[in-house]
């Protein structure tokens, strides 16, 4: 089957989305995802979105996430991403999105590794919240066609341009011709046995990229995020957000004797239980809420309250098991300030590219928020060039 259209979207989390959202609205669009509509892991997100507060916020922002990435960030991106954070919550609120307010205002957690509390909420799930609204206005635009249950198996290049791309479902091999296509695949989890990932994100951008010869960066730069809910059944682990800590939680031993600063970044509370598990010869640490009230657990993190439940443990009254799981891919194919990778006409935005904003270690919630700013200028930046 051939089809021929004007920008093809491989992905539909908040990255695929956003970009389909500003793209002109002449523009034929074709987006594919390899599973279900709602299988992207922008609707796992929990934690929620960054933004900078205000001028006051930009410099301690700056440093919070070039610290946390090790300082090997490009801080052209992370300037771009900060300075551009409030302008993507206002166009996000203007799609219905809803964070959580009190007397009119937005309400700000903090994470591990912030200075100050600047991260928009909605309880816990964020991801699912600006997901699902974004994927409601995406299909009320007449000009955009989504396929579901499609693989991409290939790029199409033709003179050292991209072409479009080769991809396959049910019906057979279907060939998008297309000016432009944006990347947008997610991550690597599937090929991990722990994953807070879907097991169908196994990198499939990059493997088509590598054999295309489109620059790569940063393979090495893997996040795991130290605390996912324990148990024994295999598959993909369940995040306990950053938030949690943010709010009070503190990890234990198996002496029940705390072991670690939990607000330092990811990497660093990952590595001390690991540790921790080693010389204890425990498989898992425990998340104490001790000092977070019933009711807060209860309105903020009213779906990890209940999905611990589920395995058997409440919160509210005792300590739950957690273990380190990937969780987060820094690297990936690398792309310039507008998104654009070093093939022409061929777009990366969301956890499949890498702007160079993370360096070696996301700072906690900003991955909503880089998706959607970087996604919005391959969009604008595909718009200018018509």
């Amino acid at each position: 089957m051939d089809i021929n259209t004007d920008v093809v979207i491989v992905g539909t989390g908040v990255a695929g989305l956003f970009s389909a959202l500003n793209l002109p609205a002449e523009k034929k669009i074709v987006m594919i995802t390899k599973s279900d509509i709602e299988s992207s892991d922008s609707f796992l997100a929990q934690g929620g979105i960054c933004v900078q507060r205000d001028e006051d916020d930009y410099e301690s922002y700056f440093e919070d996430t070039m610290k946390a990435g090790h300082y090997e960030n490009r801080k052209e991106s992370v300037d771009i991403m900060i300075r551009n954070s409030r302008q993507v919550i206002e166009d996000l609120v203007g799609y219905g999105v809803e964070f959580e307010q009190e007397n009119g205002e937005f309400l700000y957690t903090r994470e591990g590794a912030h200075s100050a509390p600047r991260i928009l909420f909605h309880e816990d799930v964020t991801g699912k919240e600006i997901t699902s609204k974004l994927l409601e206005r995406v299909k009320e635009l007449e000009n955009v066609s989504i396929f579901e249950y499609t693989t991409m198996t290939d790029i199409l290049e033709e003179e050292g341009r991209c072409a479009g791309i080769v991809a396959e479902n049910e019906e057979g091999i279907i060939y998008l011709h297309a000016k432009d296509t944006i990347l947008a695949s997610g991550g690597i989890g599937g090929t991990y046995k722990h994953s807070t990932n879907f097991a169908h994100l196994t990198g499939d951008a990059l493997r088509i990229a590598k054999e295309h010869g489109i620059r790569l960066e940063h393979l090495d730069y893997v996040q795991i995020h130290p605390t996912t809910l324990y148990s024994k059944k295999p598959g993909r682990r369940f995040l306990i957000s950053e938030s949690v800590r943010g709010e009070g939680a503190v990890l234990y031993n198996k002496e029940g004797k705390r072991f670690v600063d939990e607000l330092l970044p990811r990497d660093v509370v990952t590595k001390a239980i690991q540790e921790q598990m080693e010389k204890d010869h425990t498989e898992f640490v425990w998340l104490s809420m001790e000092h977070i009230s019933e009711e807060t657990i209860r309105k903020h993190f009213p779906h990890i309250y209940q999905q611990c439940l589920e395995e058997g443990y409440d919160a509210t009254k005792e300590w739950v098991p957690v273990v380190p799981a990937q969780h987060y891919f820094m690297g990936g194919i690398w792309v310039d300030c507008d998104s654009l990778t070093s093939m022409e006409h061929l777009y990366a935005a969301g956890e499949t590219s890498c702007n160079g904003v993370h360096g070696a270690n996301r700072l906690a919630s900003n991955s909503l928020l880089e998706s959607l700013v970087f996604a919005k200028r391959a969009a604008k930046k595909i718009g200018a060039n018509r």
